[in-house]
């Protein structure tokens, strides 16, 4: 089986977000980047087919060379290889495009994708992808298993779970419930120094046009100062919360 694990490179959620050229753009400098929290459950998922089931595990990011840490890293925590397409990861379609020519160079049984990446929360991606390619797709995915050439899947619903199957080639897109957050790999300095030798092959992108853009971004307004009513103060604090608060 070969799968293919999609991942973003994204800033730490620690990280103090400020934009630039009147908020149009996003400011990188100090930020800290890591791998996608969803895209790394669905990596930590493929490493244990990879483990039980003998799969060839490869991880694509669409990105420039400053991405190339982020992905060393995935390498050390288990992948067999990696992908770099040379683009500038901006809209959701031009994304998908491009790793729909990664698949079908690489005829992937399964595409695995985070759900969303954590800083733009778009969520395209892994439906487009799926759409592109014509494979079956799952998305909000926290339970799967091959069988040759089927698969057992849960998602997240309102409300509950549903249990699906379907075959193979699928493209999934994953979130914590793939795997456990106790279950994530911390590489190790067998795993580093391993991926200093492992195949990183960079590919140029194909024509694909941008369907949306970024025009501006803002900041959500900071937080009101906190005012301190005294507890004997009842009346003032329900005068408060009616005419100021508004929330009785």
């Amino acid at each position: 089986m070969k799968i293919l694990v999609c991942i973003s490179h994204v800033p730490d959620t620690t990280a103090k977000i400020n934009f630039t050229n009147g908020d149009t753009e996003f400011d990188t400098n100090g930020v800290q980047f890591v791998i996608n929290p969803n895209d790394e459950f669905g990596l930590t998922r493929a490493i244990w087919f990879k483990e039980k089931q003998g799969a060839h595990v490869t991880v694509v990011n669409v990105g420039g060379a400053e991405t190339e840490a982020t992905i060393r890293k995935a390498l050390a925590i288990g992948a067999d290889e990696a992908i770099r397409v040379n683009a500038v990861p901006t809209d959701g379609f031009a994304v998908a495009k491009q790793l729909a020519e990664v698949v079908k160079a690489g005829s992937y049984d399964v595409v695995i994708c985070g759900k969303e990446s954590l800083d733009y929360n778009g969520g395209m991606v892994p439906g487009m992808l799926a759409s592109i390619l014509g494979y079956n797709f799952v998305n909000s995915c926290v339970g799967v298993e091959v069988d040759g050439s089927n698969s057992t899947l849960v998602r997240e619903i309102d409300g509950g779970k549903e249990t699906l199957t379907t075959n193979l080639p699928l493209v999934i897109g994953g979130q914590k419930g793939i795997v456990e957050e106790k279950d994530l790999r911390i590489p190790n300095m067998r795993g580093i120094m391993t991926a200093r030798t492992k195949a990183l092959n960079v590919l140029e992108p194909v024509a694909a046009d941008a369907k949306t853009k970024a025009v501006k971004f803002e900041k959500p307004a900071p937080k009101s100062a906190v005012k301190l009513i005294s507890p004997d103060n009842l009346d003032e604090l329900i005068n408060l919360l009616h005419n100021e608060a508004k929330v009785i």
